[in-house]
């Protein structure tokens, strides 16, 4: 079945593609979003952890494959608003010399093609449409501001202010996670977000948690010249006989197949998604995969070195929002070690259940109950480095994670020097500490940082993209979530992610006009 010509069709309605579109929504254009997922429902199971985190209730029940054609089943989401429904809101800004050309240990992070002041001020807007509370000049890492951000820092809870201020007894510089949620401290009766122990991980049933869907793609809807089809599934693009330009995109629509066209057409699908997407719809023009003269579309896969590092000491911790602390202080590395270390921050509040879904099966509830009301939780995160040979692939039309681990030594330098952190606090805490540290590297399925497969850059030779994220390749073909990094840095993506939309947004605008 034919579809309707369009301006502008954007593919997925996340970071990328759902900013994106709210960028576009008042420019009077006319503009079909494609999710293939639907409206995440609200229901009690949204704070459910055994329906969340032990059944999967709002991931993707497909299978990807790894490097050994072993089955993974990837941590991602499909709906209105992507992984953002689910993420943990911590939205930080790349630091300035994550631009340049950083020197690993495991190797080389690579310069990109603009620099930390080209995206400053779509920074300073992500930030305000996302809500993000924070507070400027405590983090010894952070980038020159334009402006302070738009919500001050959330409030530690007791618990967490006593670990704080034994953070900086030893030395270091805590500060408070810039996240987006809507919360009003000053007054409750004015706050969506009612700072609930189901925030991080899970999707929040009362719209507290600032995402793509509640604060890009429901306020765009508004506009009359904007479609949004949900359950729409694009399988393939197909190009012009000249190749330089996309005329349709195939979209499987519940049981109907549709072809849309526009005149730009926006790929945002998530690094994996999108580059699988562009290698699918490989044609005699393009035999290795669209765009991909380069032959880099799925290569330079990113998702970062994370992993979780639990402290169980004495003291209950009897928290209920605990995403409140971060650090930076090894983040370019320390005495003895020349090379960038990472970022380390709370994560949300373990319970047992959350517990269970990792634990060996033998150990009682009884116990996972105790150890997670004694727990204080903590993400770590190493650069994972680009590599060509870590790419996403096609195997019988099935998505293949063909990846392997690097810049280890940085990432277990991080865990080992955060957990003697935590030990010297404990120290000042009581004469006997009897605290336990476990830490556990994030499996290859937890793909919530993914970025690289489809970098932009100067040079058609080494680049997927144009430093605006459109194609070398196809003219009125873009790439806008995280597939243009180039390189990870070690914070969470999704600010810049958003930034770039909005950047990208204004030069479609110009290109429009």
């Amino acid at each position: 079945m034919a579809g309707t010509s369009y301006d502008i069709i954007i593919i997925g309605t996340g970071a990328g593609g759902g900013t994106l579109a709210h960028r576009l929504a008042s420019s009077g254009k006319k503009i079909l979003l494609l999710e293939r997922g639907r409206f995440l429902p609200v229901e009690m199971a949204n704070r459910d952890a055994v329906q969340v985190f032990q059944r999967d209730r709002y991931r993707t029940s497909e299978v990807w494959f790894d490097r050994d054609d072993e089955p993974l089943h990837p941590s991602t989401s499909y709906y209105v608003g992507g992984n953002t429904k689910v993420y943990g809101g911590a939205l930080f800004r790349l630091r300035e010399q994550d631009f340049d050309t950083v020197h690993h240990d495991g190797g080389l992070s690579p310069e990109w093609p603009l620099k930390y002041q080209d995206l400053e001020p779509y920074y300073t807007e992500a930030e305000n449409l996302y809500q993000v509370h924070g507070q400027q000049g405590l983090d010894p890492t952070e980038p020159v501001r334009s402006k302070p951000y738009p919500f001050s820092p959330i409030v530690h809870e007791p618990r967490i202010q006593e670990i704080h201020d034994g953070l900086k007894g030893q030395g270091l510089q805590p500060f408070p996670v810039p996240l987006a949620i809507k919360l009003h401290e000053g007054d409750r009766c004015l706050s969506q977000c009612v700072r609930c122990s189901t925030c991080d991980g899970f999707p929040c049933m009362i719209y507290g948690k600032s995402d793509a869907d509640i604060n890009c793609i429901r306020p765009a809807l508004g506009r009359n010249r904007l479609t949004l089809i949900t359950e729409a599934k694009v399988t393939c693009l197909h190009t012009s006989p000249s190749g330089r330009e996309v005329i349709g995109v195939e979209t499987q629509v519940g049981d109907q197949h549709r072809v849309f066209s526009a005149g730009i057409v926006v790929v945002a699908c998530g690094a994996v998604n999108s580059a699988a997407l562009l290698l699918r719809s490989a044609n005699d023009l393009h035999p290795n995969g669209l765009a991909n003269s380069s032959d880099q579309v799925g290569r330079n896969f990113m998702k970062h070195q994370n992993g979780v590092v639990m402290s169980v000491g004495w003291k209950i911790n009897p928290t209920v929002f605990q995403k409140t602390v971060a650090i930076n202080d090894f983040y370019w590395g320390e005495p003895g070690f020349d090379y960038p270390m990472g970022h380390v921050q709370l994560l949300g509040k373990i319970n047992k259940d959350m517990l269970s879904s990792e634990a060996p099966k033998f150990l009682p509830g009884f116990l996972l109950e105790k150890v997670a009301h004694h727990s204080v939780d903590w993400l770590a995160i190493a650069e994972d480095l680009p590599d060509p040979q870590n790419r996403v692939r096609l195997k019988e039309n099935q998505i293949v994670l063909d990846y392997r681990p690097n810049n280890t030594r940085a990432f277990d330098r991080l865990i080992k020097r955060w957990i003697a952190v935590l030990k010297s606090i404990d120290r000042r805490d009581i004469a006997f500490p009897c605290s336990l540290y476990f830490s556990k590297r994030d499996p290859l399925q937890r793909v919530a940082h993914q970025v690289g497969t489809c970098r932009f850059g100067i040079d058609p030779q080494t680049s997927v993209l144009d430093i605006n994220c459109r194609t070398h390749d196809v003219d009125n073909l873009y790439v806008v979530d995280g597939s243009f990094f180039p390189s990870s840095a070690a914070i969470n993506p999704a600010l810049t992610i958003m930034a770039n939309a909005l950047r990208v947004g204004d030069h479609l605008l110009e290109r429009l006009k």
